[in-house]
């Protein structure tokens, strides 16, 4: 990516996303008080954004089909723009609402298109790689830029934060004008051929694959705040550096998840998962130590993301005959994932298991990941030698 500016303006724009998507969750309290709501109605918008991600995907990416990569680019981020210029001059929780439904239907056709277009700016044996390194700022705005809007929201108001992300918006616009080759449709996108491609079974189980393996992460992660403050008895102060820490290992993850799934992309998958499990096994163990809590936090993080660039390179792969609806659809996984993990996780808390049952949760889907990856596997191999004996 040092070299690539097409890919800096990617991961740019996956930067300002994650901003918007995962910020709202500290800003919560400052929203709720400022237009007289109740901190469910807020979370709504959480859920409503999430919510229009799994919309959004099919409907831009099969919309717009026949337009240029560039250009489909350029509109995505103008939708991000537009969606938080309106939440930043919002006066009501509706209008903030609007704007935030509006703001996600960028976020499956940027990442799953940009992750396409990221694909053909290396070489074949370096797309893994392409696809972390545009993910990359998906890390990095979970190190800084979501604890950044969070201070600005608490201290100068939540508007102020949603107008810095839309400058950082018309920042990336630029980046992305600039830097990106036009990237022309070489032929006609048959929609037909979209949709049949999403039907093949290797997509559909990728598909599968990735909305466990976030789930596995969200099960913990939407919790993890009144997990640490209950069961180790800290303070808000660990928790924020807990979040930083982890963010970090989120970032970690994809560096090296980037670079090992383009020499075995499904071994990368069974050692992140596998040690996934291990790792919140030990953790639902010993959640009350507070000392062996932040090792455990970063090699979390590198465990739980480290499968994202391979999920999302594989879709691309099993695909590549009409990639992009999967690949879009992939980012809509991620978000199902995001919302069946935090009501597993709910679910757990709900029937009185305790926080310790969080944990196992979360490492019991991502063992049925590891399963599944097995599985895949095995299929996989299967059909390659039914194919050589007919050959």
């Amino acid at each position: 990516m040092k070299s690539n500016l097409p890919l800096l303006a990617l991961a740019l724009g996956a930067f300002g996303i994650g901003v918007t998507e995962f910020s709202p969750m500290g800003m919560l309290s400052v929203i709720a008080g400022d237009l007289e709501v109740s901190i469910p109605t807020a979370g709504m918008l959480i859920s409503a954004y999430a919510f229009g991600v799994v919309v959004g995907a099919p409907i831009m990416t099969l919309g717009f089909a026949n337009m240029s990569r560039r250009s489909l680019l350029l509109l995505a981020m103008s939708i991000f723009t537009l969606g938080n210029l309106i939440s930043a001059l919002s006066d009501s929780y509706s209008a903030l609402l609007f704007g935030r439904v509006l703001t996600s239907f960028n976020h499956g056709v940027f990442f799953g298109v940009g992750s396409v277009v990221a694909t053909q700016l290396v070489p074949p044996e370096k797309r893994a790689g392409a696809v972390a390194a545009m993910f990359s700022g998906l890390t990095i705005a979970n190190i800084g830029g979501v604890p950044l809007a969070t201070y600005i929201a608490e201290t100068t108001g939540w508007r102020t934060a949603f107008m810095g992300m839309t400058a950082l918006g018309l920042v990336t616009l630029i980046a992305l004008r600039v830097s990106l080759p036009k990237l022309a449709v070489q032929e006609q996108a048959s929609l037909a051929n979209e949709v049949r491609v999403l039907g093949k079974g290797s997509v559909l189980f990728a598909l599968l694959l990735t909305v466990v393996g976030s789930s596995s992460m969200f099960t913990v992660f939407s919790y993890i705040a009144p997990i640490l403050q209950d069961e180790a008895g800290v303070g808000p102060l660990f928790v924020t550096a807990m979040l930083v820490l982890y963010g970090l290992g989120l970032a970690v993850g994809n560096l090296i998840s980037g670079r090992y799934a383009d020499r075995n992309l499904t071994g990368t998958l069974v050692l992140s998962m596998l040690t996934t499990m291990v790792l919140l096994t030990v953790f639902a163990a010993t959640m009350q130590v507070t000392w062996i809590i932040p090792p455990l936090i970063f090699a979390w993080g590198i465990t739980s993301f480290a499968v994202v660039p391979p999920l999302q390179a594989l879709v691309v792969s099993e695909a590549e005959d009409a990639p992009n609806l999967a690949s879009s659809m992939n980012i809509a996984a991620f978000n199902l994932g995001n919302a069946t993990g935090a009501a597993l996780g709910g679910a757990v808390i709900h029937l009185g298991l305790g926080l310790p049952s969080v944990a196992l949760a979360g490492a019991a889907t991502s063992a049925a990941g590891l399963a599944l990856v097995i599985l895949f596997q095995r299929h996989k191999k299967a059909q390659e030698a039914v194919l050589a004996e007919a050959c």
